[in-house]
């Protein structure tokens, strides 16, 4: 093959001093292009230049001094899964479509368990998805990470099962209790005199009104605000995860946000006897404070309902 007596070079450029020239080096071409035809003959239809896989595999051999033998370093990586990955790194088609049958089509049966609603599966495999796939805006998808030390199927299963855990660790207390957290988080006392007296004297009014607002939400609205907000996705990874662009995106976030504004003010305006000019200054302090609030609030959420279908 042509590209073969350029794979000991690159080998060892990308190989980070660990290995020195080898006393043999056609032994060396050898053993590299073997490693390559054989892991290229587990998916003929996955095509990727040797030289790729070659610098990919010695990105990430493990640790080794320069005198170690290559050959049981190799022959201890799964090197036809490292081959997969390192093509799915590149955005090749039919290595992301042999991924997708061959490992994370299989994680909604790996990780079903009887305290894991199958929505919140659903989230987990679609994240997992998300994150060893997708380029974020700076960097690399999580897969360049696989070193081919370990199946990796297991390896999709790890980092599926700690996106679960991290997803369910977002219970917390009941909204009657993070309420008081919520409400202490606004302005201290002293930044503006009638501003702080309508919030000593409405505070358990405002409250009610946020709860009572975010009850209005659907489902689908309060999970697109969790995700957001307490799990911090970005604009591109929700686009990303609900196969929209992120102008949908945004639009969805703007009105589902207004509708809380909308609510609270509406609940206030029902239970409050302040005067236009009072109500107003109200307003301007809750106005200020929705995304904190928005934020605190759906932290205190305890499960995560489906993604919302498209509007």
């Amino acid at each position: 093959m042509d590209s073969a007596p350029k794979l000991a070079a690159t080998f060892l450029a990308h190989a980070k001093g660990r290995f020195g020239p080898p006393v043999d080096a056609a032994a060396l071409e050898r053993l590299l292009v073997h490693a390559w035809e054989t892991s290229r003959a587990q998916w003929p239809t996955v095509a990727l230049p040797a030289e790729l896989f070659v610098m990919h595999l010695a990105e990430r051999l493990p640790e080794a001094s320069p005198t170690s033998p290559l050959e049981p370093l190799l022959s201890a990586l799964s090197l036809t899964e490292l081959y997969l990955a390192c093509a799915c790194l590149h955005g090749v088609g039919a290595a992301l479509e042999a991924f997708e049958r061959g490992y994370l089509a299989k994680l909604p049966g790996l990780l079903r368990n009887p305290k894991l609603p199958d929505a919140m599966i659903e989230d987990v495999c679609q994240l997992t998805r998300m994150k060893l796939l997708v380029p974020p805006p700076e960097g690399r998808p999580k897969i360049a990470e696989y070193t081919g030390r370990g199946a990796l199927g297991s390896w999709v299963r790890v980092t599926a099962t700690r996106i679960a855990i991290k997803l369910q660790s977002t219970e917390k207390p009941a909204p009657e209790e993070d309420s008081d957290s919520l409400f202490s988080a606004l302005p201290a006392p002293g930044v503006d005199p009638e501003l702080d007296a309508i919030k000593r004297r409405h505070q358990a009014d405002l409250r009610q009104a946020m709860h009572e607002a975010f009850s209005t939400l659907s489902p689908e609205d309060r999970h697109l605000l969790r995700l957001y907000f307490v799990d911090q996705l970005s604009m591109y990874e929700l686009a990303t995860l609900f196969r929209v662009s992120q102008p949908t995106i945004s639009r969805w976030l703007k009105s589902t946000r207004e509708t809380v504004y909308q609510e609270t003010r509406r609940h206030l305006q029902a239970r409050l006897g302040l005067s236009p000019r009072d109500f107003q200054s109200f307003l301007a302090l809750l106005d200020s404070q929705l995304e904190l609030s928005i934020s605190q609030l759906l932290g205190a959420e305890d499960a995560l309902p489906r993604p919302p279908a498209p509007r």
